[in-house]
């Protein structure tokens, strides 16, 4: 079993705020209490919309957390920014501007000449580049092809469908499995709660979940930093 990491997704900070347009909460504060807490890492999506987390966000928090995984889709201007600031980590998302939240993973199976040039952009800035897919073999298969490091897996079908049956979290294993295969290192995230994280944290090749709804929904009744610890205790149990 891999070391598992827990990255804390803090946009919905900056949705409480844009809600009034004022400067608080503030995600750099929001960032320095889950690495308190013991986050390893910070993840961001700037969207094309700039519906939560805005330029300065990302500004102020490239230099100043320990890792930050920036989400991104192919704009021009925020792969600009993105190379300007160089992230830890940039991980590469589907975007719709219609969307709620981002509803599953990049489509693959296609030749795209302009993801092919953001993942040259971002690796000769220096961030290590993960693709945001859905849990198919096809979609693995391309990613490889496409000579990335890492995939984080959308687990949103697993989400919505794990109280009825164990098929996604069966996709999830064997995905995770053939990528590890292929020698991808091998992340997950979209709609994991504390009810629902424990079955995908403990398979063996995911090494990294991002989380930020859930995380953030908890922190509002119990602080932020107990929301971290409780997160951080299903994912992470202490070694007996």
């Amino acid at each position: 079993m891999t070391s598992m990491r827990l990255y804390i997704n803090i946009d919905h900070v900056a949705t409480l705020r844009q809600a009034r347009r004022t400067d608080e909460p503030d995600p750099l504060q929001a960032a320095a209490l889950c690495e308190a807490a013991g986050a390893d890492g910070i993840t961001v999506h700037l969207r094309e919309d700039r519906r939560h987390i805005q330029d300065q966000d990302v500004e102020r928090l490239a230099p100043a957390v320990r890792i930050l995984n920036l989400e991104l889709a192919t704009s021009a201007e925020i792969v600009d920014l993105a190379c300007g600031l160089r992230p830890y980590q940039a991980t590469i998302v589907p975007e719709r501007r219609e969307e709620v939240t981002t509803e599953g993973g990049l489509d693959l199976s296609r030749p795209n000449p302009r993801l092919r040039e953001t993942i040259r952009r971002l690796e000769e800035c220096g961030a290590r580049v993960s693709l945001f897919i859905n849990p198919e073999f096809a979609a693995l298969d391309a990613a490889k092809d496409l000579g990335v490091p890492a995939v984080e897996l959308h687990t949103g079908r697993y989400a919505h469908t794990w109280r009825q049956n164990d098929a996604a979290l069966d996709e999830l294993r064997r995905a995770a499995g053939h990528a590890a295969d292929m020698g991808l290192f091998v992340h997950a995230g979209h709609g994991l709660t504390y009810l629902n994280v424990t079955p995908v944290a403990r398979i063996p090749e995911i090494e990294e979940l991002n989380i930020g709804h859930s995380v953030m929904s908890r922190a509002i009744m119990v602080g932020m930093r107990s929301a971290v610890q409780e997160m951080l205790h299903l994912v992470k149990p202490p070694r007996r």
